[in-house]
Order: C-alpha cells, then sequence, then structure tokens
C-alpha cells in the first residue's frame, strides 16, 4: 500500500493535481532560451529582471513580502495597495490559461485597479515547447519596456486565435514594441532565463503542479474556474481586508497578512479533510449504465470522467490503450461524461458519444469515443455529422439527438456524481474507487494497477466471485459528504418568493442587485422552477455588499415596489436592476425610471428612498447571511444546504433532489 496521508507536507500538490497538466513539476526543455553567461546584467542570483522605472504606487521592496510576494520583478495590473491580489501561474501554451486571462480581464473591469491587482509569474509545461521561450520573452520584454509592453505581449499571444508559434510570437513582440532580432540581445542583458527560473521554483515550494494555478490573496484555486468562483473569493477577502484595515493594519501590509492567513487556513483545511484517510481510500464510483470496455470478470475497474474538448483528455488515452494492452482481461475502463462548462462543445460531443451508443451499441460508442478525442479542434456540428457518417449512424437521428440533448439526462447524472466526487477538472480516474487526477505517466497508474491486482486476487482466492470483486470493493467505499449545511431561519413573512407556495424546498437567494454573478443566478433559479414545478419556491433575501455602492439602495427600491404593488412588483423590479447590472447602471435616476416604468407612485417612491423607508429590512437580511458565515454573493440556502456563487443548473438539480428526499 502507498504511505498513509502526506497532507501535512503536500496539501497543496493534492489541490493543484486537478490542473490541467500532469504532476510533475516540469524542468526546462532542451530548446529553451536561456541567458548567455557573458551577457547577463549584474543583479543578484534570482532576482529577476529590473523593469521601468515605476510609478508611485509600485510595489517596493518590503521586509515581510509574505508567502506568495509580487515584487517590481512581477508583471502587474493595478494598484499595489490594492486589497486583493490574484498571483497567477501560467503558460503562454496552455489553452486553459488562455481561457482564465479572459475571465480576468472581466474580474478587472468589474473591480477595478484600486481593489484588485493581477499579478504573473511563469509556470512553462515541460510538454509545451514553446512555453519556456516565450516566458523568457516576457520576461525580457518587461525588463526592457516595463508592465504596459510584457501585457501588450501577453495579451496578443492569448487573444490571438491560432496556438502560440513563432509568428504569433513575433507577433506579440511587435505588440510590445520589440523586433525579434533585438530579442536574443534582451534576453542577454534582462536575466529572464533566471526570473523563469524562480518562479518556477516557487511554484514548486507552494506546490503548484499544473496551470494555470491562481492564488487570491493567498486562496488557492485551480484551473479555469468561472468568474463566479473567483468573485465569491474576491467579495470574501474584500471584506477580510477591510476589517485588517479598521484594526489599524497598514494597507501595504494588508495583503502579506491575508496570503499567510490564507494558506495556512487551506493547510489546515487540507489536513482536516484527509484526516485518517491515506491515498488508498476507496471512493463509492458505481459503473451504473456506463460505457465499458473489458469484462465484468477484470480485477481492476478504471473509471475515467472526461471531458471531449479538454486536450489533456486527449493526451491521456494513448496511456489507457498501452494499460489495457498490458492488462488484458484484468483490466476494464468505465467512462463518464464531464463536460466543463467553458468548453462549449464539448457537451454536444458527449451527446453524438452517446447516441452512436443507443443506435449501435459499445463498440460504436468507443468508435466515437476516439474520433471525438481525436479531432478537439474541430467539434462543430459539421465534424459531428462527419463522426456519424463515418460510423454509419442514422445521422438525421444522431442530429436530433445532439440538438435536443437526448442523453442529457445521463450525462447530468454523471457530472452529479463527479460533483459528489469533488472532481473539478478533467481527466479524473478512480481505479477500483482510488482517486487520481491528471494526465498522469504511466507509471502512476501502473502502480495502483499493480496493488489493485493483488488486493482483487486475495479476494478471490477468499471466496469472491471475479465478477463480484469490484461490487465487494466498493462495498468499503467511502460516501460522498453532503453539502454543507448552514442556519438560517425561515423568510419573514410577506418576504417576496415565486415558485410553489407550498413548496417542500425553499430556496433563500441571498444577492446584490449590482452583483453580475447574482443576475446569471437569478436566471438560473428560474431554471429550477420549471424542472421542479410544484416543489421549489425561491424567496429572495438581500445583501448588499459593502463595495458596491449602488447595492444598497437598489435593495431599497425592490422592496418599495414590493410595497406598492406586492410580489409581481418586485420581481419586475428585480429583473429591470438586474438587466442594468449588465450595463453597470443602477444610480438613483435608472431607479427613478423603473419604478415610473412599473407604474408606481412617484411620490411615495422618492419618499421611501429619501427617508430610507426599507433599511432596515434589508440590513436585517444582510444580517442573518452574515450570522450564517455568508460573506458573498450569490449564496443559496436549500432547506439548509448551502450552494455558494453562480453554480451550473445540474448541481442546483442535484441538491434539490436531496432536500425532496429527506423532505419525505
Amino acid at each position: 500500500m502507498l504511505r498513509r496521508a502526506l497532507a501535512a507536507i503536500a496539501w497543496l500538490s493534492l489541490l493543484f493535481s486537478l490542473a490541467c497538466s500532469p504532476a510533475l513539476s516540469p524542468p526546462a526543455p532542451d530548446g529553451a532560451r536561456s541567458a548567455k553567461a557573458g551577457g547577463v546584467a549584474a543583479r543578484p542570483p534570482g532576482a529577476g529582471p529590473a523593469p521601468e522605472a515605476p510609478p508611485s504606487d509600485a510595489p517596493q521592496e518590503e521586509a515581510d513580502p509574505g508567502p506568495v510576494p509580487v515584487t517590481r520583478a512581477d508583471p502587474a495590473r493595478g494598484s499595489r495597495l490594492a486589497p486583493v491580489t490574484i498571483v497567477v501561474f501560467s503558460d503562454f501554451e496552455c489553452p486553459y490559461c488562455k481561457h482564465l486571462a479572459g475571465t480576468l480581464r472581466q474580474l478587472e473591469q468589474r473591480y477595478g485597479p484600486e481593489r484588485l491587482r493581477i499579478a504573473w509569474k511563469n509556470f512553462p509545461l515541460a510538454f509545451h515547447k514553446r512555453a519556456r521561450p516565450s516566458a523568457e520573452a516576457a520576461m525580457a520584454v518587461f525588463a526592457h519596456a516595463g508592465a504596459s509592453a510584457f501585457w501588450a505581449f501577453h495579451d496578443a499571444i492569448f487573444q490571438a486565435d491560432e496556438r502560440l508559434s513563432p509568428e504569433v510570437e513575433a507577433t506579440a513582440l511587435r505588440r510590445a514594441g520589440v523586433t525579434p532580432g533585438q530579442l536574443e540581445q534582451l534576453l542577454e542583458k534582462s536575466g529572464a532565463a533566471r526570473k523563469v527560473d524562480a518562479d518556477m521554483a516557487l511554484a514548486a515550494r507552494l506546490g503548484v503542479t499544473g496551470t494555470p494555478a491562481s492564488f487570491i490573496n493567498g486562496v488557492p484555486l485551480v484551473g479555469a474556474q468561472p468568474a463566479a468562483r473567483f468573485a465569491a473569493i474576491i467579495d470574501a477577502q474584500l471584506v477580510e481586508a477591510r476589517a485588517l484595515r479598521d484594526e489599524g493594519t497598514p494597507p501595504a501590509q494588508v495583503y502579506a497578512a491575508l496570503t499567510k492567513k490564507n494558506l495556512a487556513a487551506a493547510a489546515a483545511a487540507a489536513r482536516d479533510d484527509a484526516g485518517d484517510e491515506d491515498s488508498a481510500t476507496v471512493h463509492l464510483v458505481p459503473v451504473g449504465d456506463s460505457p465499458v470496455r473489458g469484462e465484468d470478470t477484470a480485477l481492476v475497474t478504471l473509471v475515467m470522467f472526461g471531458d471531449y474538448q479538454c486536450p489533456f483528455c486527449g493526451r491521456v488515452m494513448p496511456t489507457i490503450e498501452k494499460l489495457t494492452a498490458q492488462y488484458g482481461d484484468r483490466l476494464r475502463v468505465v467512462w463518464k461524461d464531464n463536460p466543463l462548462s467553458f468548453h462549449a462543445r464539448a457537451e454536444p460531443a458527449a451527446e453524438l458519444a452517446r447516441e452512436a451508443r443507443a443506435q449501435k451499441g459499445d463498440a460504436a460508442f468507443w468508435q466515437a469515443h476516439e474520433r471525438l478525442l481525436s479531432g478537439q479542434g474541430t467539434l462543430d456540428d459539421a465534424a459531428l455529422e462527419a463522426v456519424a457518417a463515418e460510423l454509419k449512424l442514422n445521422v438525421a437521428a444522431a442530429k436530433r439527438a445532439v440538438a435536443s440533448r437526448k442523453h442529457a439526462a445521463r450525462i447530468d447524472a454523471d457530472m452529479e456524481l463527479a460533483d459528489d466526487l469533488g472532481v473539478r477538472g478533467t481527466p479524473h480516474f478512480f481505479i477500483n474507487g482510488r482517486s487520481l487526477a491528471g494526465a498522469r505517466p504511466i507509471e502512476e497508474f501502473q502502480a495502483i494497477i499493480d496493488e489493485e491486482i493483488q488486493r482483487a486476487e486475495a479476494l478471490v482466492v477468499a471466496g469472491t466471485p471475479r465478477a463480484a470483486v469490484y461490487e465487494a470493493i466498493q462495498k468499503q467505499a467511502v460516501p460522498p459528504a453532503p453539502p454543507p449545511k448552514v442556519s438560517v431561519p425561515p423568510p419573514p413573512k410577506g418576504h417576496p418568493g415565486k415558485g410553489a407556495a407550498a413548496g417542500k424546498v425553499v430556496i433563500q437567494v441571498f444577492a446584490d442587485f449590482q452583483c453580475p454573478y447574482c443576475a446569471r443566478g437569478a436566471a438560473t433559479m428560474d431554471a429550477l422552477l420549471k424542472a421542479f414545478p410544484g416543489k421549489v419556491r425561491v424567496v429572495f433575501r438581500h445583501m448588499p455588499l459593502p463595495f458596491h455602492p449602488d447595492a444598497q439602495l437598489a435593495a431599497e427600491a425592490s422592496m418599495e415596489a414590493l410595497a406598492q404593488k406586492g410580489p409581481p412588483g418586485f420581481w419586475k423590479m428585480h429583473d429591470l436592476l438586474f438587466e442594468d447590472t449588465a450595463s453597470s447602471n443602477l444610480d438613483r435616476a435608472a431607479l427613478e425610471r423603473h419604478a415610473a416604468l412599473l407604474g408606481l407612485d412617484a411620490a411615495r417612491f422618492t419618499r421611501a428612498l429619501d427617508e430610507r423607508t426599507h433599511r432596515a429590512a434589508v440590513e436585517a437580511d444582510a444580517a442573518v447571511a452574515r450570522g450564517a458565515g455568508i460573506n458573498g454573493t450569490p449564496a443559496f440556502v436549500i432547506n439548509g444546504y448551502l450552494v455558494s456563487g453562480a453554480q451550473p443548473l445540474v448541481k442546483f438539480k442535484k441538491v434539490v433532489r436531496r432536500a425532496l428526499g429527506e423532505a419525505g
């Protein structure tokens, strides 16, 4: 057996194994650029390049920069006094980093440079041959021309339609004001290679093993997560930062203080989660009716959660093929769908593979599976139709299946199981129930499989039929943990609600009208009510965040609409306010326009806002949220179960079904 829990030593490594790369920290590839010994500027080893003359708020060297330091050697956007800093370890050739770059831009627009700073750290992956050279080029550009030139280079690469190539890099250099002919000299003078090495060494100390990897005031967040996941952490950190400042912590020291605190908290949480569990823990992973390749008498069952648009799922398949050839009838492979939200074509591709199975059985499924994973760059409707034709499916029926999401229930069930198991990225494997995340080297699979064969053979010797081995192992599995619960009293009588008046499930939505993710959550609630007609009631509760200046008055305006026009008036105002959130327009004039559009009594409306008639009711809701430990929006309390952030509909469906089952 593998050694017992190493959480106290490698907790961050476990966290970052869910990223979009193998678990091994990458060395510099053989072809990487490096500074020539005779041309390196005289700077201390590891100090990195010397950037442009800093503005008045540029990072200054501090006695205690914290465990994730941001210094003048790091490209950054935003004020050094910003209460929240996101440090991103990234790779110019990583498609997930490219996706995250767009998300970070959205967040910068939402929070502004005075509240949010973004800092770049290099983590070029070994199997991305252009990543290390481009990282060094970026650092040379930064040393030569400063942050604005670095970000021009960065944006040119991540906004390009094609993958990173010498041509794309050349274009990025020109955008940054550097010619390719200048680059070699700049690389020699800047110490760029040492800066990349220093970033990678810091990443190793923090346990980073893949990209993108973000630290939000030290709170680790793995992968290209939705903006809502970042926003929930940012909002909480803004509150924490304000509290520190109120206690007298100088603004320049807030980042280091919070980073220390948050890294320590993450380490403690990882240790608590691990408890006495070791790496041989068996998780409850039923095969169900999923596609299977191999016999039910196999001693080892490998369940793979994958996404047809995930490049690492495609990259790991040769490893799986080698394993099936090596172990023969001792290994069976099970596929479960986990299409990620930012892969728009993953779910349609999954529908096609499922339809191939429905029409022609498991053999056709695996044929479709292979073609889809090998053609990830072309998963549009035409490509899916071509696969259907190649497999001699009924193409018209296949097109209808994809368009109508015929197999959505089964795909959603796989996604719910993935959520139960804590699967956040793809690929993710369970080998006789033991977790292995990422496109790992074959040796890591072999080590677990060999152990599991020994365990299975012992069961067979003891009398367990081979066909019952997996079932016997699963009987010892750890069931999934329930969703977190919070203590929130029932909403006061008269609070705005919609859906089933006597629904067995009540969802209390704590939201802020200036929060764009709350607007997205509102749309999800409407879809949820349609999915559970007559069973669910949604009640709105206010939680205007202190850094959203228009949120409090907007909340009071919605309550005045309730007072004058009842629940229909509230929900109409609710919808108008969230429409304004998209355009960042929630000022007093906008509120008055909405009141007029809804036919409210203008004088009464004006008086209610001027006299703050509904202030106490709004603040009472916010106090309930704070008392339950809710510090970000949107937050959903579903019969006591807490769901934070604008999560996918499938997540809410799972929790609602659980609550309905408990309600009887």
